[in-house]
């Protein structure tokens, strides 16, 4: 069939070129119109449900709001995990779904299954569904600076939330922008008990008369003259004078009682929980762009700059908007670094056919594959929606050698037929359809063999697409990328390239042996096997040591995930101990920031303690983090590289009650959302007791602490919380004609404040805030003695009700599918991360006694590292059945493939070897690099087999059978036909170098799938070189001959 194909490309010449001409003109469309980014999107589809509730205790938020919510999502179809965070007035629930969910049909989900949890909530408790984004959304960020000096936090954070905020959600693609950090302006209504009790005003009275003071109602129309009039009444409250002038009740006198007389009104900050601070020069507002899933971030980002350029101009004269994280930068890295590799691969492997063939026509045929094989792959991508990021881009840079391989090879063999014929026909011109049937006989002869191996290339990749969640999403684009580009130089081999090697390949053809390379090649490669040859089994038998030493690095090898990708910006994520007020909390981000920005190399510091304002962000006020952006590596030290900068940090960054993590912010973001873990490794310890919860993961964090590699360990603090517990006394309180709900309103809105209302001022609205003044609820005494007001009037205080004392508690509350947890932060550095984890599981299970009912888990990258290794253990032994199936279509012998089939091992020996030397952890990415090894590993030794066996049938057909003719057709196959086998060998390296040792964004990662294939197409070639003619003569020689092998092999050395 594949003989066929090639004999029609040939035949129908015109239509295969208008057919290139079609394939490149919509590559190039395609090619303009593909999204670009630095990584795939990795996280998991999720939806957010954020639920307010204002003032009240974690505890109170998990029991009321978050238990509720969490129980009832568990039964929505294709969820697979549910978490739930509880803070102080708020509630988060995660919602991650199955892979492959359409996000939007998982929204209509999460809403009608709201819909049915509704009712059980609290009246003050709004549920409501976050952005339609994912864990990478965060793309774009920035900060407010005054330079002028005239205006406060709460007027830089009112034209953040009501100018900036709403002009930037109009671009296209941005789902949210979350305002953090400022203050946030708040009419204050500062009632005076004492005031209240004299005049018999009662707390309610006070807010009801406030909410009736401030509306705006119509009278419909009147009819005038012929002209109608709209009748409004106005009557919001605007200024502190409107606010003294309500009125609250009236004496028996008539005299009125206002709002000013029991109470001081004031503008003052509302009570926030997010700090934004810029540089370590003080509190700085800021802003978040989030974009909407699936998007292009570069082209979203670039239409906000775009945006925010032009609201320049708007902006009060001194204010700028400073960017304090751009993904734009690393995205355009490490296109750019990987367009790079790119052009760098195309021209080595230009090179190298040009070397080899001697023939710069000839090399151009291999060589116009390459563009042509990419633009297809572009075309599938833009269709398939994945964008060109470093993976996808990476995909097509690891196939770029072995894309050629197959015209290589059929040119090789054109070249040979064109000189045998001259042979036959000597000075006769080659032209016309005799040019057509030499190229076409070439073509014929090699092309199915090498579509097959091509085919094999291609399936190889099979185990990737296996890869389940984050690992699967993270490899995918490059299984894919790599599979277009084969799979279009697999067809482009059997139908193109045919065809050129018609128009090209004529005039002057130089002979193989006039090449000074060639003739080295083959004075090397002789001697070696004619040894081999005389001692067949002996070379079996090294080659089996040699396997046999991988034993030593693949123990010495550590594992890990992923290497650490460079992002080119950092992210500080220390956590404070628990309880940290937010005074506090904005004087550490400050010293921190300060601390951070002493480096010379530090271009910006944000900081951010707390959350910002999206449902993608549950912080607590303890958890910081800070997002550094440096220079330029042409503007750093000499010698500075991204770890040297980290262990400066880490040094010059000594804050005590701080506990360092430094993290990529993109990386960081994704692991956060799919594990909730910060950390490269996490503890989850899940219960129903928070104490118990709380000393295992204590037990557990002195535990790994003492394992060598790791950095930091911390265990979050579940009862560092510190509470005023009110405990009202039902008795006491029923003497005096109250019930609980009577004392419960006094606390929490006297003590805690309440939003009774806002104002109305243009476009802006402030929220109008009711609570006792802070001079007579700033202690535990004066808490006690603070009046209350009996529904009889009388005057009583808190404590003849209630009794006030200080415990601990939760200062938030974690849970994972309804289940309470407590997690344990692990930052490992200096090691490898799976070596570091079992060391870790054996020092909790002999220091940490579980109780019952109790589960510690292991989570974050280590979690993605055992799913991934656990997949490819089942799918990459199915893989190596379906080679050896095509190794058989190719071959029709059972042998054959399986000798194939046995060489492959050999490959493994340079690949661990090189990552033990250069010591690269084996990462998925490693194991990725084996995977893509294995396929050409397999295609040189389909090359290698194909020419003995043509060499060995040839003698056959002639009836010359005998051992010396075998050894014959063996050298003529190995040796002669040197040239293709050392340019498939020189082509695939050759496309490799660039990546394996070049440096940039996205490098990292490309080396490590670039080093196994690297070392293995050194040592498998050279093995298979040896070790496959030495098996071939072993199960073709004749039987006879087994006893005077050696007498032969003497002959034939004598006769040469």
């Amino acid at each position: 069939m594949i003989a066929a194909l090639i004999r029609w490309s040939i035949v129908n010449r015109f239509l295969v070129l208008l057919a290139t001409v079609i394939v490149t003109a919509w590559g190039l469309w395609a090619v303009q119109r593909t999204p670009l980014d630095a990584l795939p999107d990795l996280s998991d589809v999720q939806v957010i449900i954020r639920t307010p509730y204002p003032g009240q205790a974690p505890r109170i938020v998990e029991n009321q709001v978050t238990y509720p919510l969490t129980t009832t999502m568990l039964s929505v179809p294709g969820a697979k995990v549910v978490r739930g965070y509880s803070f102080f007035g708020d509630s988060f629930v995660y919602v991650l779904f199955e892979d492959g969910t359409d996000p939007y049909w998982a929204r209509s989900r999460v809403l009608e299954y709201l819909n049915q949890v509704q009712s059980r909530l609290p009246a003050a408790a709004k549920p409501a569904l976050g952005p339609d984004a994912t864990g990478v959304g965060w793309i774009y960020q920035y900060a407010l600076v005054d330079r002028s000096g005239t205006m406060d936090a709460g007027q830089l954070r009112a034209l953040q939330d009501w100018f900036l905020k709403y002009e930037l959600k109009t671009v296209p693609n941005v789902a949210e922008v979350a305002s953090v950090g400022g203050m946030v302006r708040q009419y204050q209504v500062l009632l005076d008990p004492d005031k209240l009790a004299a005049y018999n005003v009662p707390h309610g009275a006070v807010i009801a008369a406030i909410r009736n003071a401030n509306q705006e109602a119509g009278g419909s129309v009147l009819e005038l003259g012929e002209a109608e009039y709209v009748v409004r009444a106005s009557g919001l409250l605007a200024t502190l004078d409107d606010f003294r002038k309500i009125p609250l009740s009236a004496t028996d006198a008539g005299v009125s009682v206002r709002l000013g007389d029991v109470a001081r009104i004031q503008v003052g900050p509302e009570m926030r929980r997010g700090i934004g601070e810029l540089d370590g020069e003080g509190e700085a507002t800021g802003g978040v762009i989030v974009m909407r899933s699936g998007k292009n971030a570069l082209e979203t980002i670039a239409a906000v700059k775009a945006k925010i350029a032009s609201l320049q101009a708007s902006l009060p004269k001194g204010v700028e908007i400073v960017p304090t994280y751009d993904r734009s930068s690393l995205i355009e890295r490490a296109v750019e670094n990987l367009s790079h590799k790119l052009i760098e691969e195309f021209i080595v492997v230009a090179l190298v056919c040009m070397v080899f063939l001697f023939h710069l026509r000839s090399a151009f045929v291999a060589i116009v594959t390459l563009p042509l094989g990419i633009l297809a792959s572009f075309i599938v991508m833009h269709y398939q929606g994945v964008n060109a990021n470093v993976m996808s881009l990476g995909g097509i840079a690891i196939a770029i050698g072995a894309m050629v391989d197959a015209a290589v090879v059929m040119i090789e063999n054109a070249h040979k037929h064109i000189e045998a014929w001259r042979h036959e026909h000597p000075g006769e011109d080659l032209k016309g359809e005799a040019q057509w049937r030499v190229v076409g006989d070439a073509a014929v002869e090699v092309g199915p063999a090498l579509f097959f191996s091509l085919l094999i290339i291609t399936l190889s990749f099979i185990p990737v697409f296996t890869l389940e969640a984050q690992e699967g999403r993270l490899f995918s684009p490059l299984a894919y990328t790599k599979t277009y580009a084969m799979a279009a130089s697999a067809g482009l081999a059997v139908t193109l390239v045919p065809v050129l090697m018609g128009y090209l390949i004529r005039g002057r053809i130089p002979d193989e042996r006039r090449n000074p390379l060639n003739r080295a090649l083959i004075a090397a490669y002789r001697p070696l096997l004619d040894g081999v040859l005389a001692w067949p089994k002996a070379t079996v038998v090294v080659a089996l040591l040699l396997l046999a030493s991988t034993a030593w690095p693949i123990l010495k090898i550590g594992g890990e995930f992923m290497p650490p990708l460079d992002e080119g910006d950092l992210l500080y994520m220390p956590t404070a101990l628990p309880g940290l007020s937010a005074g506090k909390a904005a004087e550490l981000l400050q010293q921190t920031d300060r601390l951070i920005k002493t480096l010379p190399e530090v271009q910006s510091v944000y900081g951010k303690a707390g959350r910002a304002e999206t449902a993608t962000d549950p912080a607590p006020m303890e958890m910081f983090e800070t997002t550094i952006q440096f220079k330029p590596k042409n503007e750093w030290r000499d010698g500075m590289t991204s770890d040297k900068l980290v262990e400066e940090l880490d040094r010059i960054v000594k804050v005590p009650g701080l506990s360092n993590i430094w993290v990529p912010p993109i990386r960081n973001r994704i692991d956060m959302l799919a594990t909730g873990i910060k950390s490269p490794v996490g503890v989850k310890v899940a219960g129903t007791d928070l104490v118990e919860i709380d000393r295992l993961a204590g037990e557990i964090e002195k535990a790994v602490k003492g394992v060598p590699g790791v950095s930091s360990a911390l265990a979050e603090r579940l009862t560092g919380g510190r509470y005023v517990d009110v405990n009202i006394n039902r008795d006491a309180a029923a003497r005096y004609g109250m019930n609980i709900a009577d004392v419960q309103s006094v606390i929490s809105a006297a003590v805690g404040g309440e939003n009774v209302g806002e104002t109305v001022e243009g476009l802006q609205r402030f929220p109008i805030n009711v609570r006792y003044p802070r001079e007579v609820r700033d202690s535990l005494e004066k808490l006690r003695k603070l009046p209350v007001l009996t529904p009889r009037g009388a005057r009583i205080v808190l404590s003849d009700v209630a009794e006030l004392r200080i415990t601990d508690g939760p200062p938030m509350l974690r849970s994972e599918n309804a289940r309470l947890a407590g997690f344990v932060y692990v930052d490992i550095r200096g090691r490898d991360l799976k070596s570091a984890v079992i060391d870790m599981q054996k020092a909790v299970a002999e220091q940490v006694k579980l109780t019952p009912g109790y589960s510690v888990s292991w989570s974050g990258q280590f979690e993605f590292l055992e799913r991934a290794t656990a997949k490819l253990k089942v799918v990459v032994p199915f893989t190596l059945g379906i080679i050896f199936v095509l190794l058989y279509l190719t071959f029709r012998r059972f042998d054959e493939a399986l000798l194939i089939l046995a060489t492959l091992p050999f490959a493994l020996i340079g690949g661990f070897w090189l990552l033990y030397l250069l010591r690269y952890n084996l990462s998925v990415a490693g194991a990725i690099g084996f995977i893509a090894l294995a396929g050409v590993s397999a295609e040189f030794g389909v090359i290698m087999l194909l020419y003995l066996r043509q060499a060995w049938d040839e003698r056959i057909r002639s009836r010359n059978t005998s051992a010396e003719d075998l050894l014959d057709a063996i050298r003529e196959g190995a040796v002669l036909r040197v040239r293709p086998k050392a340019m498939t060998v020189a082509v695939i390296l050759a496309g490799l170098f660039p990546i394996m040792w070049g440096t940039g964004t996205g490098s990292e990662v490309m080396q490590r799938i670039a080093a196994p294939m690297v070392g293995g197409m050194i040592t498998a070639p050279l093995l298979s070189m040896f070790v496959i003619p030495a098996a071939y003569f072993l199960m073709r020689r004749p039987r006879s001959a087994k006893a005077n092998r050696h007498a032969v092999w003497r002959r034939q050395r004598a006769a040469t």
